[in-house]
């Protein structure tokens, strides 16, 4: 799994172990693309205001409000896959990419979902890492979908509901 380099805004309630919600999110990603198994992979994770991901979002996608996840992908999906993973422990580290989650649009989401705080923030980070990975649920139908029932399988590892329950399968 990506080791996780985590920067916490104090907007973040300190009720929540982040970093360790975090991970457990980044296994069970892991645990669903063997790509981001790869012990090689780093990415960051800043937990953020809706401020710092409103301007992020203004300045990279030229969209001038906050948004609950950006995810910022530092390798093409092939040179993640070109990268190998068992036996290559030796091999340098590489950064995976990075990602924001401004809180008070995660919080406002929970809320408006009727589930946790904790949940939607690792439904959000497992979301941001497939990003990383090079999964795209705004190509089509058919890449949302595949990006969907990843998330299903690993939101299921961490004891989360299925967040699309409005489909038939899981």
């Amino acid at each position: 799994m990506p080791s996780l380099d985590i920067e916490l805004d104090p907007a973040w309630p300190a009720t929540t172990d982040w970093a360790a919600l975090a991970d457990r999110a980044a296994l069970a990603a892991a645990s669903v693309t063997p790509e981001l198994a790869n012990p090689r992979l780093s990415a960051s994770l800043l937990f953020a205001s809706d401020a710092d991901v409103h301007a992020l979002n203004r300045e990279w996608r030229d969209k001038d409000k906050p948004t609950n996840v950006l995810s910022f992908p530092m390798l093409e999906r092939a040179e993640l896959l070109a990268l190998g993973g068992v036996g290559q422990e030796s091999a340098p580290p590489e950064l995976l990419g990075d990602l924001a989650l401004a809180f008070e649009t995660c919080a406002r989401e929970a809320a408006q979902k009727g589930i946790s705080l904790e949940h939607h923030t690792a439904h959000l980070i497992l979301h941001g890492l497939l990003h990383l990975a090079g999964y795209d649920h705004e190509t089509g139908p058919a890449e949302a979908r595949e990006m969907e029932l990843l998330e299903i399988k690993a939101l299921a590892q961490l004891g989360i509901a299925d967040p699309y329950d409005d489909h038939d399968e899981a």
